[in-house]
């Protein structure tokens, strides 16, 4: 899984601000894998962003203009004609032939049930949740979602342990493995910020 590796990232996991965060920057430099989205995507996330989340309009866009400068690779086109012959659920067919377009591999999605295996299949695509993807990019270069995490926390001038507080809220899962793997302490972060 490494620079060639096409990994479809769902709107669900584009729109909680640490997880895409920190999926984006596992995506760039040094290219665990390839985000792909398509408009239809990026539209959703910075709707939902304004309209269940609250987010100003102009930072949402802002957002969404950055996301296009530091992954303009990410875009997937010409998908449109292939929507019709999708079988999943029909709210995310859309994201099936986003996926089947850009021959991705992997769907990465809170909604696994939109995607049925008999959907995939015929396609050789599989469907994970966020905290299994994170886990395997974890499992595949520790060093570098090591670096990942660090960076990503101190961009944002907060401690590592506080990041994965953050995080566990959208990948608990992840966040349990990598703290045991780094022989980190959550229990005590937890008790701290709540004072």
């Amino acid at each position: 899984m490494r620079a060639d590796y096409s990994v479809l990232l769902d709107a669900c996991v584009l729109i909680p601000m640490p997880l895409s965060d920190s999926l984006l920057r596992m995506a760039e430099a040094a290219r665990l894998y390839l985000p792909k989205w398509s408009d239809a995507i990026m539209q959703e996330v910075t709707r939902n962003l304004i309209g269940k989340f609250k987010v100003e309009p102009a930072k949402a866009q802002r957002r969404e203009d950055e996301i296009r400068r530091h992954f303009p690779e990410a875009w997937v086109e010409g998908f449109e004609p292939l929507i019709e012959a999708m079988t999943n659920d029909p709210k995310d067919r859309h994201v099936l032939a986003a996926a089947v377009r850009s021959h991705s591999a992997l769907i990465v999605t809170y909604n696994r049930r939109d995607f049925p295996k008999s959907s995939l299949d015929q396609f050789d695509i599989e469907v994970q949740g966020p905290s299994t993807f994170l886990r395997g990019l974890y499992d595949l270069d520790p060093g570098l979602t090591v670096h990942k995490l660090h960076e990503q926390a101190k961009a944002i001038g907060i401690t590592l342990e506080r990041l994965l507080l953050r995080l566990s809220k959208n990948v608990p899962g992840f966040v349990q493995y990598f703290a045991e793997e780094q022989g980190i302490s959550l229990a005590s972060e937890q008790t701290t910020s709540r004072q």
